[in-house]
This record gives structure tokens, C-alpha cells and sequence, in this order.
């Protein structure tokens, strides 16, 4: 009823909600009407847009941009909250918003909105923070559809945003797997795509191939981040020739070579030799205490470990050795691969 007597000035309410309220001379009296405010639209926020409460009533002029532009500030407000109740109500609003709208149809001059860059953020920490497992993985899968859903500008944008904030190498990772996604569609397409080829593409990959910390980076700690940039060069080197040199990889090359491979290779080697080192250390140990399931603590990529026996503790070690493993041999091959490119290419000009 309520729904029905506002009628037309349902729009107004979601672009005023920070309207004039009765001025209280107590401040906490006065944040604890603003926080609720904000609380109470966007739960009726929810209630139109997901469990269709009165949508009838709502006008359908509006864009689904329009409407995604307007619901971005309950988004917020609900995605903060820590209850699974009301972030999971966050998360319904936000997919129900972009659902309504086509994929790359967002323009990225919306990102120049301040929750346009908040909420992705906001994301990250749910996916990465929250204890409740289906919620990290649907905001993992929403964050996917906000980065479908943009115009190619705005995904260069984007992606440079979450490099830069999200301080997280699983993030990261699937981040470099997404512009890995993007180039591949550029390299595709009959259609060139500026923004993940030439001048734009290697001012983005400075921001993928590097250490972050150069050789004295934690590897293992990094090991999902650099493993999706080593799988990005070698997509890369095999698929732009040389000759045509589309994503400017080849121009780019000795950098890549000073800031992330030659720091790789120092970094393996630190790190192999200190684990191996461990792993020495704690057989050693094994053979003079009375009994191997003596429990002690392990260090592991600056962070304790829970107390473990002597045999737990070398089956993280031995495992992290295996992460190195594997990291050599991908980075082993992309040398390989840019060797033979390289070889064939003087091969052809002598």
C-alpha cells in the first residue's frame, strides 16, 4: 500500500536517500538515523528488485544501467554488513541488477561513480574474508558477471583498479586469467580491440609480469598469481608472431625479462634451497626425538602453522617444493618458446 501511494517518487527515494533528516544535537543519535535510513532502502531496495515487492508500481522507463547506477549505494550498504542474512541480500541485489542487463553494454564512464570501484572492492573481501563458503563463491561468480557486463574500456579500467587494490594473489590470478580471456578475443576477432593490444595492452602487462617484491617476493604465497602470469606470457609468445608483434609482448620483451623472469629464477632458487634446507632439518630432528609424532610448529609462506606432527610438517614442505616444481618447468618452457621464436625469426632474416 505503501508502494502503491508513492507511486512516481519511488525513483526519487532511491536517488535521495541521503535526503535532509531532523537535526539531532546528539551525533551518534543523528549516524544512527542515517545508517538506518540507508539500511531500510536498501532492504526495500531488495524487495522490489529480487522478491518483486511492489515492482508493478516501480516506472519501466528506466535502463537496467540506470537502475544498476541507482541500487549501487544499497549494494554497498548491504555488502558491508557481516551478517549472512543481510550480505547475502547484497549479493541477490547486485546479480539481479546485472542480469537485467546484456553483456558488454556497460560504458566505462560509469566506473567514474565512486561505488562503481567500491563495490567490486567490497566484493574481493567477501570472496576473500567470509567464513560462509557459498558466499564467497557467489560473489566470486558476480564478480565475473560486473566484469562481463562492462564495455571493453571499462574492463581495462577495472582490471587495473583490482591489480592495484585487492592485495590478494588468488584475486590476482584470476584477474591475469581474465585479461588472458580478453586478449585472446582481441587476437580473434576480425575487429581490433584497442584496449588489450599495443600501447594500452603493455602498459597493463607491467602490472602482471613483475614480482611484486622482485626475487625476494614470498613465491608460495604468490604462487596462484604467478602461475596465471606465466601462463599469460606463454599464451602470448605462441600466438603473436614476432613479425606482427599485435600485443607488443615482442617490443616489451627485456623488461619483462629484467622485472619478472630473471627475479623468478633468483626467487626459485632461494626458495628451493631454503625448503630443502627444512625438509634436512626437521629428518634430522625426526631421528633424535623418541617418536615421530613429536608435535612442533612450522613456519609456512610468514605465517605459523598450526601445531603438527614432524611428518605433517614435511608434507607442507614437501608440498611447497612441489609448487616450485611446477613453477620451473612453465617458466622453463616460456624461455624455451621465446628461444625458438627469436632463433627462427634470425633464422629467416640471415
Amino acid at each position: 500500500d505503501i508502494l502503491w501511494d508513492i507511486r512516481e517518487l519511488i525513483p526519487l527515494v532511491f536517488l535521495h536517500c541521503k535526503g535532509k533528516s531532523p537535526h539531532w544535537e546528539n551525533q551518534e543519535f543523528a549516524d544512527i538515523e542515517r545508517n538506518n535510513c540507508a539500511d531500510s532502502l536498501a532492504c526495500l531496495s531488495y524487495l522490489m528488485f529480487v522478491q518483486h515487492f511492489g515492482i508493478d508500481c516501480f516506472p519501466i522507463v528506466f535502463s537496467p544501467s540506470y537502475l544498476l547506477q541507482c541500487n549501487m549505494t544499497h549494494i554497498e550498504v548491504l555488502l558491508k554488513r557481516t551478517e549472512e542474512s543481510i550480505l547475502s541480500k547484497g549479493l541477490d541485489l547486485f546479480e539481479s541488477c546485472l542480469l537485467r542487463m546484456e553483456d558488454n553494454s556497460l560504458l566505462h564512464q560509469y566506473l567514474e561513480f565512486r561505488n562503481f570501484i567500491n563495490v567490486p572492492q567490497d566484493l574481493v573481501k567477501v570472496m576473500t574474508l567470509c567464513p560462509i563458503e557459498h558466499l564467497r563463491k557467489k560473489s566470486l561468480n558476480i564478480l565475473q558477471l560486473f566484469i562481463d557486463k562492462f564495455d571493453a574500456e571499462g574492463k581495462y579500467t577495472l582490471f587495473r583498479c583490482l591489480l592495484k587494490t585487492s592485495n590478494h594473489a588468488g584475486v590476482e590470478g584470476y584477474i591475469i586469467k581474465n585479461i588472458k580471456d580478453q586478449i585472446h578475443l582481441s587476437l580473434t576477432k576480425a575487429r581490433d580491440n584497442i584496449w588489450f593490444t599495443g600501447h594500452h595492452l603493455i602498459s597493463l602487462l607491467d602490472l602482471v609480469l613483475l614480482l611484486p617484491e622482485g626475487a625476494e617476493t614470498d613465491l608460495l604465497q604468490n604462487s596462484d598469481r604467478i602461475m596465471a602470469s606465466l601462463n599469460l606470457l606463454r599464451y602470448l609468445v605462441i600466438k603473436d608472431c614476432e613479425s606482427d608483434n599485435q600485443t607488443g609482448v615482442w617490443s616489451t620483451l627485456a623488461k619483462i625479462e629484467q622485472n619478472f623472469l630473471k627475479p623468478l629464477h633468483v626467487g626459485l632458487n632461494m626458495s628451493k634451497a631454503h625448503y630443502e634446507a627444512e625438509i634436512k632439518n626437521k629428518k634430522e630432528n625426526r631421528r633424535e626425538a623418541h617418536s615421530s609424532n613429536t608435535v612442533c610448529s612450522v613456519t609456512v609462506s610468514g605465517e605459523k602453522m598450526p601445531a603438527m606432527t614432524t611428518e605433517m610438517q614435511l608434507q607442507v614442505l614437501h608440498s611447497a617444493l612441489f609448487t616450485f616444481d611446477l613453477i620451473e618447468s612453465v617458466l622453463a618452457r616460456v624461455e624455451e618458446l621465446i628461444e625458438v621464436k627469436i632463433k627462427a625469426v634470425l633464422d629467416e632474416n640471415s
